[in-house]
């Protein structure tokens, strides 16, 4: 006999069978309401900027608002990650105007250099002010 041959009934009759559901205590119906004025007390988690919000692009942003510029490796170096790691994140951060990239040649050698846009430090600025909001909050609470 087969694993579904051996159960009885579907799976509606084997609910029926069950008998009828338990009726609501009146704790039960508080709690949705208690959880409700939890939750209006509790901080509100801040809308951030996703493209910033993620590990490796905070960090070079940081990096470039306290640097008028750095090059691939010296970004690389800090953030300690592999080339093609940096490379796409700094893309990321290029394709939304957060930052500028400098191609250039030192002798033979080619040179990338990173440097922070108007557009990328009042995005790091309000980034960084709807956390301290949100700190302050999570403070208060």
């Amino acid at each position: 006999m087969s694993p579904l041959a051996s159960r009885s009934g579907t799976p509606r009759t084997r609910l029926a069978a069950a008998g009828p559901a338990a009726p609501m205590t009146s704790a039960a119906k508080v709690a949705p309401l208690a959880s409700a004025a939890a939750a209006a007390r509790r901080p509100r988690v801040p809308s951030l900027d996703r493209l910033i919000h993620e590990r490796l692009r905070l960090g070079m942003l940081s990096a470039l608002a306290v640097n008028d510029s750095l090059t691939f490796t010296e970004l690389r170096e800090v953030l300690e990650v592999t080339d093609g790691n940096l490379s796409d994140h700094a893309r990321k951060l290029e394709n939304a105007g957060y930052v500028r990239v400098e191609k250039s040649f030192a002798g033979r050698k080619p040179r990338t250099a990173y440097r922070l846009t108007a557009r990328g430090r009042q995005a790091l600025r309000a980034y960084i002010e709807s956390m301290q909001d949100f700190l302050q909050s999570m403070n208060g609470a």
